[in-house]
């Protein structure tokens, strides 16, 4: 947990990325709290002077944003896909979008306004801790100490976005699902597009697929008796799923793409989309479903 303070350092709330790290390191931590991300290269003076500065600001600002450093010359890939045309340039990403930028080595007053207008009406101090503790525990597992969590947050702010997905989440993660809905229906309909709410819902949408499946070996059988049987080896897929055996569900979703990708008005590639958003970008089986959705779309 990040105290005031010096507690917060460097390696918690600045550090390099790659273009390989970049979706894990800007776009998913990016709906926890804003990220920052300073595209530089080591003949950049302007660079050299805005580095320490923007590094004071993000320390000053204790958790309510996060600076990733990208050096173009050895990852050049991402900052062209954004249309980078001179350095530094710092983009602002915000629920898995770009949300501000500048360009050019601004003043310390000015670096410090940027990250005040971005963080305005973030979560701060105990709660911004709480959040950041319920993710934690919902990753690791135990989805009743994270609601517990989120539930603490909503006792203090009833319309936090973040923790009423959160709470969804952790409903899905026990089989709760008729609470989930009731919960994610309190999103307000401006916030239904948040990204937070977006995977919730998603999760809860293919959770409800999978209830009516029946048995996991029942369908394991008769998918051996006939493996060109798509839609049984779709429904294999959302029931492993369920299972949280998310690697074999993809590559059950990947085999219907390459046998037939016109199957079910393109149905399995579909899918897989769907699993990726409710994973979350950084998650292991969606790094390695997009790889290998990527190599046959594309072979």
């Amino acid at each position: 947990m990040l105290q005031d303070g010096g507690a917060a350092t460097a390696d918690t709330l600045i550090k390099e990325t790659t273009t390989q790290s970049f979706m894990a390191d800007v776009i998913e931590e990016s709906k926890h709290q804003p990220v920052l991300i300073d595209f530089w290269a080591p003949w950049c003076g302007p660079c050299k002077q805005l580095t320490p500065i923007l590094e004071k600001a993000v320390r000053a600002a204790k958790g309510r944003v996060k600076l990733v450093k990208m050096n173009i010359d050895e990852h050049p890939a991402v900052a062209q896909q954004m249309g980078i045309q001179s350095i530094p340039a710092v983009i602002a990403f915000a629920n898995g979008q770009p949300a501000d930028g500048f360009m050019g080595a601004l003043p310390e007053g000015q670096v410090t306004a940027f990250i005040d207008r971005l963080t305005k009406g973030a979560p701060t101090g105990p709660a911004a801790d709480l959040l950041k503790e319920a993710e934690a525990a919902l990753v690791e597992g135990d989805a009743a100490t994270a609601a517990a969590l989120f539930a603490q947050v909503l006792g203090e702010d009833a319309g936090n976005i973040t923790a009423l997905a959160g709470l969804a989440r952790c409903y899905i993660e026990t089989g709760s699902l008729e609470l989930a809905t009731k919960t994610l229906a309190l999103v307000p309909e401006a916030k239904r597009g948040d990204a937070a709410v977006t995977a919730a819902q998603a999760m809860l949408d293919i959770a409800e697929q999978a209830k009516s499946l029946g048995p996991l070996a029942d369908l394991e059988q008769k998918l051996a008796a006939n493996p060109l049987d798509h839609q049984t080896r779709f429904d294999l897929a959302l029931a492993l799923n369920a299972g949280n055996r998310r690697l074999e569900a993809v590559s059950h979703l990947i085999d219907i793409v390459r046998r037939d990708r016109k199957w079910n008005d393109d149905g399995a590639r579909r899918q897989l989309v769907q699993f990726f958003e409710a994973w979350g970008a950084a998650d292991e089986a969606t790094i390695e479903g997009r790889k290998k959705l990527s190599s046959v779309l594309f072979a």
